[in-house]
């Protein structure tokens, strides 16, 4: 993979603080030539080494870098002071252009994060008091302060970022040239793999219980139009475990991978308005619309799933055994069996066929796979049915499933026409590389950046310096 990491001098995320970006930024495009042992060299005061735009940093921000990124168990033996300043110049000059073009970071994604950053840190190390100790604060307000600030300027950077890539596209044909020009020696290989088919069968769940939930939401409904807060009513009864903490909030634009009801629902409200109760696979919900920034809403909404009684429970399990001993007996084919019985929509139609959603194929690399479903079918043989096994997701709602292994296939060297979606992530990634470098390049021309002391005689990539 030298040929297409050509650019890549290192993966990291960016203190503690960095995961809540919404594109890990593993591309560092600052390639750094340190001339003779300049940077080895310290400044004598902690003062302010650069400043891109409003931002500025500190001599101490690259040793916190190297302090979080070391006390997370990475290397950082290889990585310079100068290439941590590019790092950081690149982070600032993100931020800095989202401030620009008006992108807004709500406090209740600041605080969400906060609080998750912190429990992580008081689990690791002990206390709050340690915490602050560990960073050398005075006190827990000065560190939560800067926590914030941290937190506000990473969710602008990945805002910025996600605003820079989500434009890009690629035909098949700049695919095929992107193939073309890697040199065979060069061509990545991937590991072993498999394609997985599964059968669901869900619970059915009683109209009583159903109307209990949909009578639950209208009374949220009622109480927010009353000036009950919408935000609380999500944190302490929405059963989406991907956003009750943070008040049922969701920014998204018609492109954001959510499930069409829930989308069809979401734009066909006006700013300020609250849904009506309406189902999707993943249970009841009511949405409602904070703001309308053009393309993109910022909604908050509660997830209520229904209880599902024991005799439902067990009707479903006969139900698959059922169909499990037709597939067995040769009577009906597994992927028939599939678009005739199961209840899930997303693979019903391709004969129960799983797609991989990290890169959206239908090939499972078998050291990448999600561990609960390697669990599940690593013991498989090629055309072997599972014992009915039951799943229960994040917020509480079960079903039943049956799943085989369809095809097993070594380890190989890409090959076009059977690892082209593979292909195609690739050829994309190294396209949004090049429109951030663009990107980059216009913006560093028209911000205010400067580099003091000895930081000067690093050598960047990007035009820090502005020679």
């Amino acid at each position: 993979m030298k040929y297409i990491h050509k650019q890549q001098l290192f993966s990291i995320c960016f203190l503690l603080m960095a995961s809540s970006m919404v594109w890990a930024q593993e591309i560092i495009r600052d390639t750094v030539k340190p001339k003779k042992t300049t940077e080895t060299r310290r400044m004598k005061i902690d003062g302010v080494i650069a400043t891109v735009g409003d931002y500025n940093i500190l001599d101490s921000d690259i040793d916190k870098t190297f302090l979080e990124l070391s006390s997370q168990g990475n290397s950082i033996k290889d990585i310079t002071r100068c290439q941590m300043l590019g790092k950081l110049l690149e982070d600032k000059l993100y931020a800095h252009q989202a401030i620009q073009d008006s992108i807004v970071v709500s406090d209740d994604e600041i605080k969400s994060k906060m609080d998750e950053q912190l429990n992580y840190m008081i689990e690791q190390l002990g206390s709050m008091d340690k915490v602050v100790q560990y960073f050398k604060k005075t006190n827990e307000a000065d560190f939560k302060a800067e926590l914030s600030e941290i937190i506000k300027m990473n969710k602008l950077a990945g805002s910025m970022q996600k605003k820079i890539i989500d434009g890009v596209e690629i035909t098949p044909e700049e695919v095929r040239t992107f193939f073309k020009k890697i040199p065979a020696n060069e061509l990545p290989v991937f590991g072993a793999e498999m394609e997985v088919s599964q059968i669901v069968v869900v619970p059915k769940v009683s109209e009583s219980e159903k109307q209990k939930v949909i009578n639950k939401l209208k009374e949220f409904k009622k109480e927010v139009q009353e000036g009950s807060s919408f935000s609380t009513k999500a944190v302490l009864y929405s059963q989406d475990p991907g956003s009750s903490s943070n008040g049922g909030f969701y920014r998204m634009n018609k492109k954001t991978p959510f499930v069409k009801e829930f989308k069809d629902v979401a734009f066909s409200l006006a700013e300020g308005e609250i849904s009506e109760p309406f189902e999707t696979d993943f249970g009841w919900h009511i949405i409602y619309i904070e703001k309308i920034k053009g393309q993109d809403l910022d909604l908050r909404h509660i997830l209520l799933v229904p209880k599902t009684d024991e005799q439902a429970l067990s009707e479903a399990k006969d139900r698959i055994q059922q169909i499990k001993k037709r597939i067995e007996d040769k009577s009906i084919s597994f992927a028939d069996a599939a678009r005739a019985e199961s209840d899930e929509k997303e693979t019903k139609a391709n004969g129960g066929v799983l797609i991989n959603p990290k890169t959206q194929d239908t090939h499972f690399e078998l050291t990448k796979m999600d561990p609960t479903l390697y669990g599940q079918v690593s013991g498989l043989k090629e055309g072997e049915v599972s014992i009915p096994q039951i799943d229960v997701d994040q917020s509480g709602k079960k079903k039943y499933k049956l799943l085989m292994v369809t095809n097993r296939i070594e380890e190989h060297t890409a090959d076009y026409a059977k690892d082209y979606i593979k292909i195609k992530n690739l050829a994309l990634k190294e396209k949004q590389i090049n429109a951030i470098a663009k990107w980059s390049e216009e913006k560093i021309k028209e911000t205010y950046v400067k580099i003091n002391g000895e930081y000067r005689n690093c050598e960047f990539t990007n035009n820090w310096i502005k020679k």
